[in-house]
């Protein structure tokens, strides 16, 4: 099938990618026409505006947008609006809130599809996590993409109506802040406990038939091997949060009791006023599923 991609930063150009060794036909538009160069060399089909990528795409469009959730997403419907007919698909792939998913799939002309992407960089090999919100007959038609771009058949699925993707994706991550929290209290007690303590090894076995393995404390193990078991000049400071405060607000608003995600939250917030070798490892964390920037601290 063909699809345009519009949004072409780390995250966008695995959709690009993936695609394209799926064996389908990719149109890809960015702002920067260096990222649409690097898409071009992938194999996709070069576009030098939204609406020629629309016009590229033909009757039937369908349009995965990898754009920074909140201005962006508006703003590029706002240019694919005059393109679409209540037959065409658009794919929202950032972390959007899904209560603004929800007013966008009012909104659209075309069946709009909310879509939480999990899996950061590490997808470019292995595939994302993908949960997807909106009308069935538009996931059913997107599901060779999806099928593509995730682990496989079983690496995605439709969870609702409109808004049910984000809001997934929503608490999927204040679950990752509290599993983020619980890996760096236990290695701060280990840090500084009664023991000299190879964190590195620690982390090795525990991914080997412990309970506890999982993909966070591989990246743990690859923390510890590149930073050593201090963590070198990582800085105690914890970036992003939105996502977290989203999930806290919606729990107060379902009066659902959430206490160790409040409390992994309150603590990334935290990071920015005192030290704590449980935040330093949050920090580096970031950047192994994400590739977010490691905050150093300063010499």
């Amino acid at each position: 099938m063909q699809l345009g991609v519009i949004g072409l930063g780390r995250m966008g150009q695995i959709v690009v990618t993936r695609v394209v060794e799926a064996g389908h036909e990719v149109v890809a538009f960015d702002l920067s026409a260096e990222a649409v160069a690097t898409a071009a060399d992938a194999g996709a089909t070069p576009a030098e505006s939204v609406a020629d990528l629309a016009d590229r795409l033909g009757d039937d469009k369908r349009i995965w947008l990898m754009v920074p959730a909140g201005e962006a997403v508006d703003a590029t419907l706002e240019e694919l609006a005059p393109h679409l007919d209540s037959d065409d698909v658009v794919v929202d792939g950032g972390n959007s809130h899904f209560e603004k998913s929800v007013r966008r799939a009012e909104e659209t002309t075309a069946a709009y599809l909310d879509c939480g992407t999990s899996g950061g960089p590490a997808g470019a090999e292995l595939g994302f996590s993908l949960m997807v919100g909106g009308p069935q007959w538009a996931y059913d038609e997107m599901t060779p993409v999806f099928d593509a771009v995730a682990t496989g058949p079983d690496g995605h699925d439709r969870m609702g109506p409109a808004g049910s993707g984000h809001y997934v994706k929503m608490v999927h991550n204040g679950v990752e802040y509290a599993l983020m929290q619980a890996y760096g209290e236990g290695f701060e007690l280990l840090a500084n406990g009664r023991y000299d303590l190879d964190l590195e090894s620690v982390a090795k076995t525990w991914n080997n038939g412990a309970v506890i393995r999982s993909w966070l404390l591989e990246l743990c193990e690859e923390a510890f091997r590149e930073e050593g078991s201090d963590l070198g000049d990582v800085a105690d400071h914890v970036s992003g949060g939105s996502t977290g405060t989203w999930t806290v607000q919606e729990a107060l608003r379902q009066e659902v009791p959430v206490p160790l995600i409040y409390q992994a939250l309150a603590e990334r917030f935290g990071s920015r006023d005192e030290a704590r070798f449980s935040r330093r490892l949050a920090n580096r964390l970031r950047y192994g599923f994400g590739r977010h920037e490691v905050v150093r601290e300063e010499e």
